[in-house]
């Protein structure tokens, strides 16, 4: 059964919020997947904060219509999961990372900072370090001197202890 009027004014609505607040889409065929495999790609996608969902594509041209994900409608063909993130690498990552252990989902296109992506762009945006990761290893960048320093100090102390001794 198919939705009235009002159900598909609430589904644009929610899209177009989502929309809003994203920095990259990305859409997949999804067909044959089972419900297990489907239930554990929405689970990863949860944690990763990542707006999942299957949508009709009618719907989802009207929610990106004057948007800057706009040049995606042409892609919005057949049946897709919609991956919509705030954080740039997250929407892209959950796709690639399940359709790695999943031959039936396969990377359609997406979009980021204004630019519709191929199946291969995605793979190269979800290669990129998340924005935790990368932040840790700048903190461990930042902490190595401070560390190497205080290694020194102790030598230091420890050598002039020595030559009072």
């Amino acid at each position: 059964m198919g939705l009235n009027l009002n159900e598909k004014k609430a589904v644009v609505a929610e899209v177009s919020a989502q929309v809003a607040d994203a920095q990259t889409i990305a859409i997949a065929e999804y067909r044959g997947i089972a419900v297990s495999h489907m239930t554990v790609l929405r689970r990863k996608a949860r944690e990763s904060g990542v707006y999942l969902r299957v949508l009709k594509n009618t719907l989802v041209r009207r929610a990106v219509a004057d948007t800057p994900f706009a040049g995606l409608s042409d892609q919005m063909v057949g049946p897709l999961i919609y991956s919509i993130s705030g954080d740039p690498v997250a929407a892209a990552k959950v796709l690639n990372d399940f359709a790695k252990t999943n031959d039936k989902l396969v990377l359609k296109a997406g979009v980021f900072a204004g630019n519709v992506l191929d199946k291969a762009g995605l793979q190269a945006l979800a290669s990129i370090p998340s924005r935790e990761e990368l932040l840790a290893r700048l903190l461990g960048v930042m902490q190595a001197p401070v560390s190497g320093f205080a290694g020194c100090l102790a030598a230091l102390a420890k050598q002039r202890e020595e030559a009072a001794a």
